[in-house]
């Protein structure tokens, strides 16, 4: 930040500003003539830290940007207003990111206020620069919090999802339907369905997580895997598709009878009007052909 005036140059300072003194030439080559001292910032009140960003936004208004004088008055006033940062930043002390952190975002707020304000519009800064600080907070957590990240506009239509959820629940004693959102919300059900499935991204489960006590089984990992004997099976199948697509129309018939359908040789026997040998000897003839094949290919 700005460095700070050395207080042994200044007289000692009083609790309040005298309105006479926050009315002074401007002099651009001192930034600081003519204003009232400046006392270490931790000991300025808020009604004090006011009145004289007051008087700083009125020198910073005819100070060239990018000048020293312009960045060192910048600068004292975001060291002035650094209460509005810590006190913004209490509400949010319940979640798990570092009291530090969150100061330090809600003071890029802060500078950004500061550089859009506009004392001729008549506003507080105070009540100008909150829902700035307020907001940058909101956006850090809204981009940090969730455990896999997903695009903003999902991340915004979880909230809506949440609040309008809430909303009808209330109205209809019940869980709201998938409908019910989307004509609420005025999107499709589709957008709804993609808005849920995002919300299982804000939290997750380790897979080294204890189950609870009441329970036996044990760790997520151990739970969640298991060996598929199927996909043994599939080398077999694609290495088959094209043996089978070389038989005969009735071998392949029999086949689909016999292993899909799960005919009796003699059930298929009377469906294609032959013996039940004549289907045995058939049958027996294209499975050795088809072992031979994919012997081959092996």
């Amino acid at each position: 930040m700005s460095p700070r005036l050395d207080a042994s140059s200044t007289p000692t300072a009083t609790s309040t500003y005298p309105p006479d003194q926050l009315d002074h030439p401007i002099d651009l080559h001192d930034p600081f003539e003519g204003l009232p001292e400046i006392p270490p910032y931790d000991e300025v009140d808020p009604v004090d830290a006011r009145a004289l960003s007051k008087t700083l936004f009125e020198r910073l208004g005819v100070l060239e940007e990018g000048t020293h004088e312009h960045a060192y008055v910048r600068n004292t006033l975001v060291e002035l207003n650094l209460a509005l940062v810590k006190f913004a930043a209490s509400r949010f002390r319940s979640r798990s990111e570092p009291m530090e952190d969150i100061i330090q975002v809600g003071t890029i707020g802060l500078i950004k206020a500061i550089d859009r304000f506009e004392l001729s519009r008549g506003v507080e800064f105070p009540t100008f620069a909150m829902p700035t600080i307020i907001g940058e907070i909101k956006r850090f957590f809204r981009d940090t919090s969730w455990s896999v990240r997903v695009p903003r506009r999902l991340q915004e239509l979880r909230l809506d999802l949440a609040k309008a959820g809430d909303e009808l629940a209330q109205q209809l004693d019940r869980a709201p339907t998938v409908t019910e959102l989307a004509e609420r919300l005025d999107i499709s059900k589709d957008e709804v369905v993609e808005g849920m499935a995002a919300s299982n991204a804000y939290t997750a489960s380790s897979l080294d997580a204890q189950p609870e006590e009441d329970e036996t089984e044990g760790a997520l990992a151990d739970r969640i895997g298991y060996e598929d004997h199927g996909i043994e099976g599939i080398e077999y199948i694609e290495s088959l598709k094209p043996l089978i697509a070389g038989l005969s129309q009735r071998d392949r018939k029999i086949l689909s009878l016999r292993f899909v359908a799960n005919m009796t040789q003699s059930e298929i026997g009377e469906e294609l009007g032959i013996s039940q040998m004549h289907v045995s000897r058939l049958l027996s003839r294209t499975l050795v052909r088809l072992r031979k094949g994919l012997t081959v290919e092996e």
